[in-house]
């Protein structure tokens, strides 16, 4: 051992090392907060926590109430159908999802633009050909993009279900103004957009049953994968390097001891 080598140090440089490459894997990355602080409800997602994972049959009943509620007003335009593959879709299942919808193309042969039906390569359809189509079919609102929604501001899933759960009866101390609807999750408590949930309206495939908040949890567990579909890799790699490190530093604390043994 060289003279003057400062074990002490290496092993805090160890430690800080452990330290910060935990964080790097295992932290969500950086979100926003828009609005005030509004007090959530307390909700816990599969995916949340270090051994957090998506519930692929929850994510797709989440896909079935964005495809038949949510995309008539928002699109999902960072996503191709062929993604819906990772949430456990077969390829039957996504090839017949992307042909039900007409995707513009073109230029054909005659230099005109034309519409075919969509194919698993194609991005999610806009329902709007641009922001002021989307805007005059909505009273001036412009629903946005959901591809991100959930990674738009901090603890995100929680408020997007509180949120979509949170409309209800205004107080009798609040007047609404014209066209506006209550929602005690909102920021002002005012939203353009009206309630987009009610009992019942989504009839899923594997036969749960469509409460609001069965609605609303699955759709958030959705928009949670096509914000962050990485996630449980991520998550993987980082206890891997967690324990990779801590292995570490057990051994060279050993060996430090070892050598320094007989040093008084």
């Amino acid at each position: 051992m060289p003279k003057g080598f400062d074990m002490t140090f290496s092993l805090k440089a160890l430690a800080v090392a452990l330290g910060l490459a935990a964080g790097a894997a295992l932290a969500p990355a950086p979100a926003l907060a828009a609005g005030e602080a509004v007090k959530l409800p307390d909700v816990r997602f599969s995916f949340n926590g270090i051994f957090g994972h998506f519930d692929r049959a929850s994510a797709q009943r989440g896909f079935q109430v964005y495809q038949e509620v949510c995309a008539n007003c928002h699109a999902m335009h960072q996503l191709s159908y062929r993604n819906l593959r990772e949430i456990g879709l077969s390829d039957a299942e996504v090839r017949g999802i992307a042909a039900t919808v007409q995707i513009v193309d073109g230029p054909n042969d005659e230099g005109q633009m034309f519409e075919r039906p969509g194919r698993p390569s194609d991005r999610f359809r806009k329902p709007f050909a641009n922001e002021k189509a989307a805007r005059a079919a909505n009273n001036g609102a412009y629903p946005p993009d959901l591809s991100v929604i959930v990674k738009a501001r901090e603890n995100g899933a929680a408020y997007l279900y509180a949120l979509l759960t949170g409309y209800e009866d205004p107080p009798a101390d609040v007047t609404l103004m014209e066209g506006m609807h209550y929602n005690k999750y909102f920021a002002g408590h005012q939203i353009a957009m009206a309630a987009p949930l009610n009992e019942g309206q989504v009839e899923f495939h594997d036969g749960t049953q469509a409460s609001v908040e069965q609605l609303a949890r699955d759709v958030t567990q959705f928009l949670a994968w096509a914000a962050e579909p990485e996630l449980e890799q991520r998550k993987a790699m980082g206890v891997k390097i967690v324990l990779f490190l801590t292995i570490l530093g057990g051994l060279v604390y050993a060996v430090k001891r070892k050598v320094w043994a007989d040093v008084h």
